[in-house]
C-alpha cells in the first residue's frame, strides 16, 4: 500500500491523463479525450487538438512571434509548438505539485521548442508517478518549502543588513538551492549568517550586476510625473479605468500626464521598495483597452495572466528598446536596489534599459508583470526583473482589461461554490463550483468563461 500522499499521486496522474495538450494560460479546452468522467463535471467536454492549439496561440500576437523568431532564433511555427508545450507543461507541472505536496521541489521547462518538463521530488518512491505524466523525474534534496523558508528568512534579515554588495538572492529550483548573487562573496555570508540560514542550502555566485530601477526615457505608452515611465496593463477597479505599473515610478497622489501630456490621472497607491508595485486611475478621457502596444504600434491582446513556469519563454514591451524575448530564469527573487530591497519578483534573461520602467511582460497571450529594474542593457545583454502581475490585482482588487474569456458554455446558470470571477488564485488554492471541488493547478485571475469544469489546464477536480 502507497502512503496516503503517494496515492494522491497516482490518482492525479490517472485524473488529468487526459488533458493532452492542454491550452496555453488557462484558455478552455484540452487536446484529445474528455477528463476522466470520475473526476470531472460530465459537462466538461474537450476539445479537438485543433481547437486546443487554437486557444493557445492563434489570438497570440504577431508582434509577440516575431520577437521569438529574433531573440530565441526560432520559426513561427517553432514559436507556436512551444507556446503550447510550455501551456502543457505548466498544467502538468501544477497537478504534480499539488499531487506531492511537501515532496515537491520543483518544475521547470528547457528546451528550444520540445519544453521538456523536469519536476523534482524529495522522495524517489514519487519518480514512477511523475514519469507517468511524461515528465523527468529529479530526486533532490530539498523541498521547495524549505527554500523558499530559507529564502523568507533572508528576506527578514535584509531589513537590517547591508545587502549592496549582495543584491540578489532567490530559490533556484533547477540547482535545488537559494542563491545568492553577490559582487563580494563576503557579503553573502554575512547576509547567510545574519539570518541563520543553514549554508548546505545556499549557492553563492560571483557577479559584478548592480541592479537599478529602470526610471526616465520615453517607454511602451509612456507617461509622465516628473519623470517618464512606461503604462503595465489596463485594468479596471469597478467603474473605475486605469493601469497597473511599477511602484518606483510614483507614490499615492503623484498627478501623471500620457504620452501626448494631456492630463491622465493620479496614483492611488503605491509600494517600494518591499514590493514594486502601483496603479493609477484615469480620467474620463482615458480608456483601459485590453491590448499593450508593440513595435511599429501594432497592438497586442491580453488574454489572462496565467503564470509561466520556469524556462518558459516570456517577452517585454517597453519604448525604450522596444520588443524583446528571453525565458524565465527564476519566480520568488529578492534584488536590492539603491532605494532598498524588494522580494517577490521574476527574474528574467530580457534585456531592459531606463524607460522601459513600468512596462509590460507578457508570455504569449498572459500578462505575467510589470517592469521593475535590471542590469545590463539590449546591446550587451542584461538580466531584468518584474513585478508578477497577479500580486500587484490581489494586492489593489484591480480586474486585468482582457480580450474576453472562453465561451462558458452549458451548465447551470446558478451553479453556487466559492468560485468567482475577478478573483486571484494561486497554485494549490482550492474552489467549489457547481457541487464539485477543484484545485488550482497555474496561478491567474479568474474570468468569465474560465469556470473550473471549463480549464482543465488551470483547474482540477479533487
Amino acid at each position: 500500500m502507497l502512503p496516503t500522499h503517494h496515492r494522491r499521486v497516482t490518482a492525479a496522474c490517472a485524473a488529468v491523463a487526459a488533458a493532452g495538450a492542454l491550452v496555453l494560460a488557462g484558455l478552455p479546452g484540452s487536446a484529445s479525450a474528455q477528463a476522466d468522467p470520475a473526476t470531472a463535471p460530465s459537462r466538461s467536454a474537450a476539445p479537438s487538438h485543433s481547437a486546443a492549439e487554437s486557444a493557445a496561440v492563434g489570438r497570440t500576437s504577431p508582434e509577440i512571434l516575431r520577437a521569438m523568431r529574433r531573440d530565441l532564433g526560432l520559426t513561427t511555427a517553432q514559436a507556436r509548438t512551444r507556446l503550447v508545450n510550455e501551456a502543457e507543461a505548466g498544467a502538468v507541472a501544477g497537478a504534480l505539485r499539488n499531487a506531492l505536496g511537501r515532496d515537491f521541489a520543483g518544475a521547470w521547462v528547457r528546451g528550444a521548442t520540445s519544453a521538456t518538463l523536469t519536476v523534482a521530488t524529495t522522495d524517489a518512491a514519487d519518480v514512477p508517478a511523475i514519469e507517468a505524466r511524461g515528465a523527468r523525474a529529479e530526486v533532490v534534496g530539498h523541498s521547495v518549502r524549505r527554500l523558499d523558508a530559507a529564502k523568507a528568512r533572508l528576506d527578514r534579515a535584509a531589513h537590517k543588513a547591508k545587502t549592496r554588495d549582495a543584491p540578489v538572492w532567490y530559490v533556484d529550483v533547477r540547482s535545488n538551492a537559494v542563491v545568492v548573487r553577490a559582487v563580494h562573496a563576503s557579503a553573502a555570508t554575512s547576509l547567510v549568517s545574519a539570518a541563520g540560514v543553514d549554508t548546505s542550502l545556499v549557492r553563492v555566485v560571483r557577479t559584478t550586476e548592480r541592479p537599478r530601477p529602470l526610471y526616465d526615457l520615453v517607454g511602451g505608452e509612456a507617461y509622465y510625473m516628473g519623470g517618464r515611465c512606461s503604462i503595465g496593463f489596463p485594468i479596471t477597479k469597478g467603474s473605475q479605468q486605469g493601469f497597473a505599473t511599477a511602484g518606483h515610478c510614483g507614490r499615492a497622489g503623484t498627478a501623471t500626464s500620457g504620452y501626448n501630456q494631456v492630463a491622465q490621472g493620479t496614483f492611488q497607491a503605491s509600494i517600494f521598495p518591499g514590493r514594486d508595485m502601483a496603479w493609477v486611475a484615469t480620467n474620463s478621457q482615458w480608456t483601459a483597452t485590453p491590448y499593450v502596444k508593440g513595435q511599429g504600434g501594432q497592438r497586442v491582446g491580453v488574454e489572462g495572466s496565467t503564470q509561466s513556469p520556469v524556462g518558459a519563454s516570456i517577452c517585454r514591451s517597453g519604448s525604450t528598446t522596444g520588443w524583446h524575448c528571453g525565458t524565465i530564469s527564476q519566480h520568488n527573487t529578492s534584488v536590492t536596489y539603491p532605494e532598498g530591497t524588494i522580494s517577490g519578483v521574476t527574474r528574467t534573461t530580457v534585456c531592459a534599459e531606463p524607460g522601459d520602467s513600468g512596462g509590460s511582460f507578457i508570455s504569449g497571450s498572459q500578462a505575467q508583470g510589470v517592469t521593475s529594474g535590471g542590469s545590463g542593457n539590449c546591446s550587451s545583454g542584461g538580466t531584468t526583473f518584474h513585478q508578477p502581475i497577479n500580486p500587484l490585482l490581489q494586492q489593489y482588487e484591480l480586474t486585468l482589461k482582457t480580450t474576453g474569456g472562453g465561451d462558458p458554455g452549458p451548465g447551470d446558470p446558478d451553479p453556487g461554490g466559492t468560485w468567482a470571477a475577478g478573483k486571484v488564485y494561486a497554485a494549490g488554492d482550492t474552489v467549489t463550483y457547481g457541487g464539485a471541488t477543484y484545485r488550482c493547478l497555474q496561478g491567474h485571475q479568474a474570468q468569465p468563461g474560465w469556470e473550473p469544469p471549463n480549464t482543465p489546464a488551470l483547474w482540477e477536480a479533487v
